[in-house]
């Protein structure tokens, strides 16, 4: 191994072997910070929420007091005035995507140190390039949505890519479609890379199961959890150096 890559390597945590009990302590250390990211997206959320009421309620000339009757709520979510509860919503929905993308940004920036890495420290980085974020987080989506609608199984294999493009795009200065293209690659096409599949899979159907299991209240827990262990696994499987 070259100078080179010895300097490039992430933190000596990153390539231990991933388990529940360090994913439980990463989440444990990094509890503020989850915490912080969960009350701003659903902060966000709400406000978004009253936002699309607000807009659909105007568009449809409905009252605020109709709101609970069952013909007003199919009202709001057909026609025109869904569609303008949407377009006022979605500043809203974008703005909690782009906070929410710390669910897996943290992770991947606490491997790389090696630090723990909190509220302030996180909302910093994030902050730092937004315009960077948000375009990264629009070619994500649309290239996405198309896998989607060409065949269900490319959109799934796009979304897999998220950890590692993720990590790129919060940890190097690579451009944006180079950052997408190269997390492409090193998960379908590096040696290990589609044993990370499997694990994501499994650690994905181990998620939805607990968490469906705790009627939802446990996801709160799992799913940070496994936002670490995945990340930890990438770099142990060598997808991500």
């Amino acid at each position: 191994m070259t100078e080179r890559e010895i300097a490039s390597m992430a933190a000596p945590i990153a390539y231990e072997q991933p388990t529940i009990n360090s994913a439980w302590k990463a989440f444990v250390d990094h509890l503020p910070t989850i915490v912080m990211v969960l009350v701003t997206t659903m902060v966000i959320g709400t406000i978004g929420f009253i936002v699309y009421l607000i807009a659909a309620l105007s568009v449809a000339g409905i009252t605020v007091s109709a709101v609970s009757d069952p013909d007003t709520v199919l009202v709001l979510t057909k026609g025109m005035p869904a569609l303008a509860g949407r377009l006022a919503n979605l500043p809203f929905a974008v703005l909690g995507n782009f906070f929410a993308v710390l669910y897996v940004a943290v992770p991947a920036m606490y491997y790389e140190t090696g630090d723990v890495i909190g509220p302030g420290m996180a909302f910093q980085k994030l902050l730092k390039r937004p315009l960077r974020i948000l375009l990264a987080g629009l070619l994500f989506t649309v290239a996405g949505a198309i896998g989607f609608v060409l065949c269900v199984l490319p959109g799934i294999a796009i979304c897999l890519v998220s950890p590692v493009y993720v990590n790129r795009i919060f940890n190097s200065d690579e451009g944006i479609v180079d950052a997408f293209l190269n997390a492409f690659q090193a998960v379908y096409r590096s040696e290990r890379g589609w044993t990370f599949v499997g694990i994501e899979l499994l650690t994905g159907l181990c998620v939805l199961a607990f968490t469906v299991c705790t009627c939802f209240v446990g996801g709160l827990v799992a799913g940070p959890m496994a936002g670490f262990f995945i990340m930890n696994s990438a770099y142990r499987q060598g997808v991500l150096r």
